[in-house]
C-alpha cells in the first residue's frame, strides 16, 4: 500500500470514531438531559487508610468541641470546672470547746424587780433607807481574820449571820430587791466565820475549805447561799444578773471550770479588792 493510500485509510478510521462519540453524547443528552461528567481520578491511597484518616479527623473535632468550653471556664475562674466542694463555714470544734461560759439569761420575773429597771439607783435608795438601822457603815474595821471586833460586824436579817458593815449594808439592799421579786428573804448558810470555825471546817472539808486565817469569810466579806437558791435556775439567774449591781459576785475560781466549783460562794468585791485578794 502506498503512502497516500495509508493516509486516506487513517483519515477514514478517525472520522468513524468521531461520529461514534458524537452519537453516544447525543443519546446521553436525550436520556439524562445533561452531559455526563468525566469520572474522577482514582485515589492512590488504599481504602483502609482513607477510612482511618476520616475517623481520626472526626474524633479530633469531637474532642476539641467538648474541651473548648471547659478550657474557657477554667481560664475564666482559675479553678477546675469540676470543682464542686464548697468551703467549710461556721465555728470549728476548737472554737466551741474554748468559748467562754456566758452568764445565764435573766428570768422573766426580773422585769418586775426594782433592781432590774434601775439597779444602781435602787441600790442607792436601799442604802439611804438603811435596811440595817443599827449598823454603822462608818465604824472602823478592827481585828484580824476570824477575830474581828464586835463593832466591826453587823448582824443580817437572818439571825446569827454577820458581815463587815459595808458588806452587810450592800447585801441587805440586794436582799430587799430579792424579796420584792420572790416574796421572801435570801437564805444563807454562812457569812462571817471566826478562826475556830475555820479550823473546824478545814478539818471536815479538807481541800474545799480555805486555810484558816485566809478565808474571806474571816474578814466578813463572803457568804454561802443555801441550795434552795443555787439549785433554782430562776433564782440563780436573777442573782447572777443583779447581785453585781450591789457589789456581790460569784468569783471566777468558784464558777464552772474554775479551780473550785462553788456556785454558793459569793464575795463583796470592793472589800476583797481592798485586801488584794480578788480573783474574779
Amino acid at each position: 500500500m502506498t503512502r497516500r493510500a495509508r493516509r486516506e485509510a487513517e483519515q477514514r478510521t478517525h472520522a468513524t470514531r468521531t461520529r461514534s462519540t458524537r452519537a453516544t453524547t447525543s443519546f446521553d443528552q436525550l436520556v439524562t438531559g445533561s452531559v455526563p461528567r468525566p469520572a474522577r481520578p482514582t485515589s492512590s491511597i488504599p481504602a483502609g487508610q482513607r477510612f482511618i484518616s476520616r475517623a481520626t479527623v472526626i474524633g479530633t473535632l469531637a474532642a476539641a468541641t467538648i474541651a473548648a468550653p471547659l478550657t474557657q471556664a477554667a481560664n475564666q475562674t482559675g479553678e477546675s470546672p469540676f470543682e464542686v466542694e464548697a468551703p467549710h463555714t461556721g465555728p470549728s470544734t476548737l472554737d466551741l470547746v474554748t468559748q467562754p461560759v456566758e452568764r445565764p439569761e435573766t428570768s422573766g420575773s426580773v422585769v418586775r424587780a426594782e433592781a432590774i429597771t434601775r439597779p444602781e439607783s435602787a441600790a442607792s435608795r436601799s442604802l439611804d433607807r438603811s435596811p440595817l438601822p443599827e449598823c454603822d457603815v462608818d465604824a472602823p474595821v478592827d481585828g484580824t481574820n476570824g477575830a474581828l471586833a464586835d463593832h466591826s460586824l453587823c448582824e443580817l436579817w437572818q439571825p446569827g449571820e454577820y458581815l463587815r458593815p459595808d458588806a452587810a449594808l450592800s447585801l441587805s439592799a440586794l436582799n430587799e430587791a430579792f424579796r420584792a421579786s420572790f416574796g421572801r428573804e435570801m437564805c444563807l448558810v454562812a457569812s462571817y466565820r471566826n478562826l475556830d470555825t475555820q479550823y473546824e471546817l478545814k478539818a471536815s472539808r479538807g481541800w474545799y475549805a480555805a486555810s484558816p486565817g485566809t478565808s474571806m469569810h474571816g474578814w466578813g466579806l463572803a457568804i454561802d447561799l443555801c441550795s434552795k437558791e443555787t439549785g433554782n435556775s430562776e433564782v440563780f439567774s436573777w442573782l447572777w444578773a443583779n447581785a453585781p449591781s450591789y457589789g456581790w459576785q460569784n468569783p471566777s475560781w468558784a464558777q464552772l471550770g474554775g479551780s473550785k466549783y462553788e456556785p454558793w460562794h459569793w464575795e463583796f468585791v470592793s472589800g476583797v479588792v481592798e485586801k488584794g485578794e480578788w480573783r474574779g
